[in-house]
């Protein structure tokens, strides 16, 4: 038996302290992710490194259409590198910018790495070649295709006509402001107006597309268009004895033409962690806004000095939960008109319809509720979010089409044209708080949606682990009968 003394009793005491002192300072997990350790890859030829650079530049060349069509740059980052990962492309890393794509793959320590840079080519929006590569995307990650076939497959979507004629476009621009009109509470012949002000705008700008003029100068035409119709019918109003409301019908035209901006693309970026592409989006977003405004302000300048009388404009319609059911139509046939505007499959517009109706009716209910403009088009942000994905999961539609389309019946054009109208009227503090209210309405649709497709997807990646850790318990239980038979 050893005799505990005061000496040993100290000694273990200090033992203990000093066992609780490493304990609270011992080293933890490093602060950021681990690299991958670099290691020698022998034994790859030419045709290993042929492949490398065809696969490389399939990566790149869908990148290039997806950012075109309005996608995130986080998310092509994740599809290019899911492409290059799907052929075997382990080290790949990916740096997308709102103009560029580059492409670098690792292949060992004694060779250059094989790199491509990719142009995004600013092109008018194609849904129809959206969804054709997102089928693609499919087949690659399922292993179906080869990288030489996916090439292939993929220069004949990009070279393929669009599915309808262009009239039919038109016409669908001519809808969209219809029902936009519509869903602001303006009469027919506003509506009426406002579409045949659309149509215009559209082939106007696309002869003027044909010259090289550029976009910012398009974008004031298309505001002068939008405006000079309705103050011209407000003015001769009552010579011709009609009454006749221009806010309405200009505050369409211009949602028409900002439904085409990437609103929930920069957004996206900012909130996903991309700064730069979100900082050059939304800096073209804001020019051409500002351009939208001039071609307003210059055609009610020219019409006040000639003596067009007085109009007044409200930064918001006022809801009317009576009138329900027609405006939820509106918000669905404006979803729907714009997917078809931008070639939409038939499949694709009508999921679109769905994510503007589902918008409109939270809107509504939310404004009805006294609830201010930016909550209530957060809200109705989230569930076009959603519905997104829901169409996505029906095989239906891109999540990305019924986002960019579901969110058009919401835009602000009211708000935007309130907050010009009264820095032409020497109203500066009003104009520039409607004006600021209107960003702020814009950046709650695309947040809203961005919160949405996030919410569904973590929804449906839990089903899918409870789906199949059930299915492995089944098979474990029915390994454990079958052994004990």
């Amino acid at each position: 038996m050893v005799e505990s003394t005061p000496g040993r009793t100290g000694q273990a005491w200090l033992e203990r302290q000093r066992g609780m002192l490493a304990r609270m300072v011992r080293e933890t997990d490093p602060p950021t992710d681990t690299l991958p350790r670099i290691s020698a890859t022998a034994g790859h030829d030419d045709a290993d490194y042929r492949l490398v650079d065809e696969v490389l530049d399939l990566a790149g060349n869908i990148g290039a259409i997806l950012m075109a069509s309005g996608m995130s740059a986080t998310s092509t980052m994740d599809q290019v590198t899911a492409v290059a990962a799907a052929y075997g492309v382990k080290r790949c890393e990916v740096d997308v910018i709102n103009t560029t794509i580059h492409i670098a793959a690792y292949r060992g320590p004694s060779a250059p790495a094989a790199s491509t840079l990719h142009i995004v080519q600013s092109r008018s929006i194609d849904f129809s070649r959206l969804a054709a590569v997102e089928r693609l995307l499919d087949r690659i990650r399922a292993g179906q295709i080869s990288p030489t076939d996916a090439r292939q497959e993929l220069s004949a979507i990009i070279t393929a006509p669009h599915p309808y004629k262009r009239w039919i476009a038109t016409l669908a621009w001519g809808a969209l402001a219809y029902a936009t009109a519509g869903t602001l509470g303006g009469t027919w012949l506003v509506c009426l107006i406002s579409a045949l002000s659309a149509m215009t705008i559209d082939r106007v700008n696309r002869r003027l597309n044909r010259h090289g003029l550029p976009f910012f100068f398009q974008y004031v035409v298309g505001g002068a268009i939008a405006t000079a119709p309705p103050i011209l019918l407000y003015w001769l109003g009552p010579t011709i004895g009609l009454q006749f409301r221009p806010s309405v019908a200009i505050a369409a035209g211009l949602v028409v033409l900002l439904a085409g901006l990437s609103l929930v693309g920069s957004v996206g970026d900012v909130i996903s962690g991309a700064p730069v592409t979100a900082a050059g989006r939304f800096f073209e977003l804001v020019m051409m806004t500002g351009a939208t405004i001039a071609g307003v302000a210059i055609v009610l300048h020219f019409a006040y000095q000639f003596g067009a009388p007085f109009v007044a404009i409200n930064g918001y319609a006022p809801p009317a939960l009576a009138e329900l059911p027609a405006r939820v139509a509106f918000g669905a046939a404006s979803a729907a008109a714009y997917a078809l505007a931008c070639y939409a499959e038939r499949s694709a517009a009508l999921a679109a319809g769905f994510g503007g109706a589902a918008g409109t009716v939270v809107f509504l209910a939310a404004t009805g509720a006294g609830v201010g403009a930016v909550v209530a088009s957060f809200a109705a942000a989230v569930a076009i979010g959603l519905v997104g994905r829901l169409m996505e999961r029906r095989n239906l539609a891109p999540p990305l089409v019924v986002s960019i389309a579901g969110i058009v019946p919401l835009l602000p054009g009211l708000a935007l044209l309130h907050g010009v109208y009264a820095i032409l009227n020497d109203q500066h503090a009003v104009g520039f708080a409607s004006v600021l209210s209107a960003f702020l309405v814009g950046t709650a649709l695309a947040a809203g949606v961005t919160l949405g497709e996030w919410s569904s997807w973590k929804v449906r990646r839990r089903r899918l682990q409870a789906r199949r850790g059930n299915r492995r318990l089944r098979l474990s239980g029915h390994a454990a009968l079958s052994s004990a038979d």
